[in-house]
């Protein structure tokens, strides 16, 4: 860290002990992130219970190069545990945003697509034709958007997610494209 880490008790007594796990656990997180600039931690008794104890908040804000971030309250009864949760929170953040200066990205599968090739809007339920061409069933109560039942129409385009029901394959959540 480019700036000394700073450490402050509200509304508590200062406790040697505690800021001695703070300062190796800045240590830590000083190791994991060699962009980190400063960090300020303040520890500070939030409640006082009649009947439970007390309750200890942990609040840590850090400087990256552009940034600012911050791990808000984690709270726990046990001061050290309050302690560690926060730092826990603050290499989980950090380990974020060097995914992100990565350009690391998480993607999630594209949607599966199909056309309704049967409609029986008597009885509430249709079918889907995959690209494989398979056929899928799906129920009224799986089309989502507030979409009446009886304005689906054989060969529309439709996209779902793809369950194992009690007989087979169904669809879950179907959505109409809209081109």
């Amino acid at each position: 860290m480019k700036i000394p880490l700073q450490v402050k008790f509200r509304d508590m007594p200062i406790s040697e002990a505690i800021e001695a796990k703070i300062n190796q656990k800045a240590a830590k997180l000083d190791r994991f992130n060699d962009r980190l600039m400063a960090c300020r931690v303040t520890v500070a008794e939030t409640q006082k219970r009649q009947h439970q104890g007390r309750i200890f908040s942990v609040r840590i804000d850090l400087t990256v190069p552009g940034k600012e971030l911050a791990v808000s309250k984690q709270e726990n009864e046990d001061a050290y545990i309050a302690v560690r949760d926060a730092f826990d929170a603050a290499i989980r953040l950090l380990d974020g945003l060097d995914e992100q200066s990565r350009g690391v990205v998480k993607s999630h599968a594209a949607q599966p697509t199909g056309r309704i090739v049967k409609i029986f809007p008597g009885s509430d339920y249709g079918y889907i034709r995959t690209p494989d061409e398979r056929e899928i069933y799906f129920h009224r109560n799986s089309v989502l958007h507030n979409v009446d039942f009886g304005s689906l129409k054989f060969g529309m385009e439709v996209t779902f997610i793809e369950e194992q029901g009690k007989e087979g394959p169904q669809a879950a959540r179907v959505a109409i494209v809209r081109r």
